[in-house]
């Protein structure tokens, strides 16, 4: 009995801490009417409570796809736009952790963000429509959240990071069947950042995902890893693949961090990658905006 109060108690704090992110807010959906390729039918995301960590809150069966819009203050707003990737293996979105915590903090440097829900589990393709329709519905209201609408990026972390690179090197290829005007708006990222990024390896021999091209239309990269993190390896190929177009990149590897910490204390990788991509932002994007 008290283990299933105390599990009860989670789920009542899980759901207000969901509702108070989301609360003054503008949540946007993705897809006005039916999802591309989803046979399910429209519902809220699920929270997964049989993952052990409790630190962090978990979101699955995403069949409704949206955005949470987190605007600075007036006197502090940039012209900057980035869309977050939250990571899960493709499985679940850590969707606080990965999600809010960075559009809080991204905020307060004066940057707009928008937290993406995409499909999950297992819809990768689902996932990558999501991701450019979403590009899409920020360029078409970029008046309305004073945002520059050619200085839009993506941040996305672990399979995050795979959706963002994966989006940023399509050149505004659709990925799925135009429904509204919205989607002559280009759908590529104006910039890239790659924080742990996962699944960029899964070539022959450990080399760039074959799916992944990169061209001289992908954007301007930033991507942060540590050694100890067993997806490390997809931060190094995915360097080497833009290094060796003769793209802009910035790539940082620590010795130790593991794999995802987002932005919380303790961790010293979690502590070092904002201050970086802080600088990488206000010298290569902020300064040419």
């Amino acid at each position: 009995m008290n283990l299933m109060r105390i599990n009860f108690t989670m789920v009542l704090t899980i759901i207000f801490i969901v509702t108070s992110y989301a609360q003054n807010r503008a949540v946007i959906d993705i897809w006005p009417d039916k999802v591309p390729g989803e046979p399910d039918p429209k519902h809220p995301a699920e929270v997964d409570k049989s993952i052990k960590d409790t630190t962090t809150i978990h979101l699955t069966n995403v069949t409704n796809p949206n955005i949470t819009v987190f605007q600075p203050k007036p006197f502090k707003n940039n012209g900057i736009g980035i869309i977050i990737a939250p990571g899960g293996g493709y499985y679940i979105l850590a969707i606080d952790k990965e999600g809010y915590e960075v559009a809080e903090w991204l905020t307060s440097l004066g940057y707009t963000a928008f937290v993406l829900q995409y499909r999950v589990p297992k819809k990768e393709q689902g996932a990558l429509q999501d991701i450019q329709r979403a590009i899409r519905i920020v360029r078409s209201k970029a008046s309305d959240f004073n945002i520059n609408i050619n200085t839009i990026g993506v941040l996305g972390f672990s399979a995050g990071g795979s959706l963002s690179a994966r989006l940023s090197t399509l050149s505004n290829k659709n990925t799925y069947d135009t429904i509204d005007i919205i989607d002559k708006m280009n759908g590529s990222p104006d910039f890239s950042i790659l924080i742990y990024p996962a699944y960029l390896d899964l070539g022959p021999s450990q080399s760039l995902t074959p799916d992944i091209k990169i061209n001289n239309n992908t954007p301007p990269t930033f991507i942060f890893a540590t050694a100890d993190d067993k997806h490390a390896n997809s931060a190094l190929v995915m360097t080497s693949a833009l290094r060796n177009k003769d793209l802009p990149v910035e790539f940082h590897l620590l010795p130790k961090g593991g794999h995802g910490y987002g932005l919380r204390k303790g961790n010293v990788a979690a502590e070092t990658w904002p201050k970086l991509l802080e600088m990488w932002l206000e010298t290569h994007i902020l300064q040419k905006n």
